[in-house]
C-alpha cells in the first residue's frame, strides 16, 4: 500500500467515525437548534480545535515511541489493531440511535466554542481513535512522522468542519431526519464498525508479515 492509498483509507475510516452520532454531533445539533447556525458553527469550531489537540497528542506519542523504543512499535501496532477490531465488533453489534433529548445549548457563540473544545477533549471516542486507529497510519516508510501527522491532522479538521459545519447550517432538518430514521443511524454505526474491523485485520496481517 502506497502513501496515497494510506491517506484515502485513513479518510474513509475518519469520515465513517465522525458521521456516527455521538457527543460531538449532539452538541452541535443542540447549539444550532437553540441558538441558530452561528452558534452551531461556533460549537463545531471548538470541536475542530479539540480535534487538532488530539492529533497533536497522537503524533507526539508515535514520534516519541519511534525515537526511544522503536522495537516496541510493531507489537504495539498489532495490539492497537486488535483493540480496534474489538471496537469494530462492538459497533457492529450495537444499535446507535438519536433521541429527542440532547445536551443543553450554550448562551453565546464564544461559550459554545469553548464548550465544543471541552466536549471533544473529553469524548472517549476521540481517545479510542487516537490510541487504536491513528498510529496505524503513521509509518516511517512514508517520510517524517511530523509531516504525516500534520497532513492527517488537517484532514481531521477539514472533515469535522464538513460534517459538523454542514450539520450546523441544516440543523433542524438533519435533526428531524436522525430522529425519524433510527434504522439509518444504526446502519451508519454498524458500517463504521465493519470498516474498523476490516482495517484492523489488514493492519494485523501487515504487522505479522513484518515481524
Amino acid at each position: 500500500m502506497n502513501y496515497s492509498e494510506n491517506l484515502w483509507l485513513y479518510f474513509l475510516l475518519l469520515f465513517g467515525i465522525i458521521i456516527v452520532p455521538g457527543m460531538d454531533m449532539l452538541f452541535v445539533l443542540a447549539n444550532s437548534l437553540t441558538g441558530g447556525s452561528n452558534r452551531g458553527l461556533a460549537a463545531a469550531g471548538g470541536i475542530m480545535l479539540g480535534g487538532a489537540v488530539h492529533s497533536l497528542n497522537g503524533a507526539l506519542g508515535v514520534s516519541l515511541l519511534m525515537h526511544f523504543v522503536p522495537i516496541l512499535f510493531n507489537p504495539l501496532l498489532v495490539a492497537g489493531a486488535a483493540y480496534m477490531a474489538f471496537i469494530g465488533i462492538t459497533l457492529m453489534r450495537s444499535s446507535i440511535t438519536v433521541g429527542h433529548d440532547g445536551p443543553a445549548g450554550s448562551r453565546s457563540a464564544w461559550r459554545a466554542f469553548l464548550q465544543g473544545a471541552v466536549t471533544c477533549l473529553i469524548n472517549p471516542k476521540a481517545y479510542l481513535f487516537m490510541l487504536a486507529v491513528y498510529p496505524q497510519f503513521l509509518k516511517p516508510d512514508y517520510g517524517p512522522i511530523w509531516i504525516q501527522a500534520t497532513i492527517m491532522g488537517l484532514m481531521t479538521i477539514a472533515t469535522q468542519f464538513a460534517v459538523y459545519g454542514g450539520l450546523a447550517v441544516t440543523a433542524g432538518r438533519s435533526r428531524d431526519l436522525l430522529v425519524a430514521n433510527p434504522r439509518a443511524t444504526v446502519l451508519a454505526g454498524r458500517a463504521a464498525g465493519l470498516l474498523l474491523f476490516a482495517v484492523s485485520m489488514f493492519t494485523i496481517w501487515e504487522g505479522w508479515k513484518t515481524a
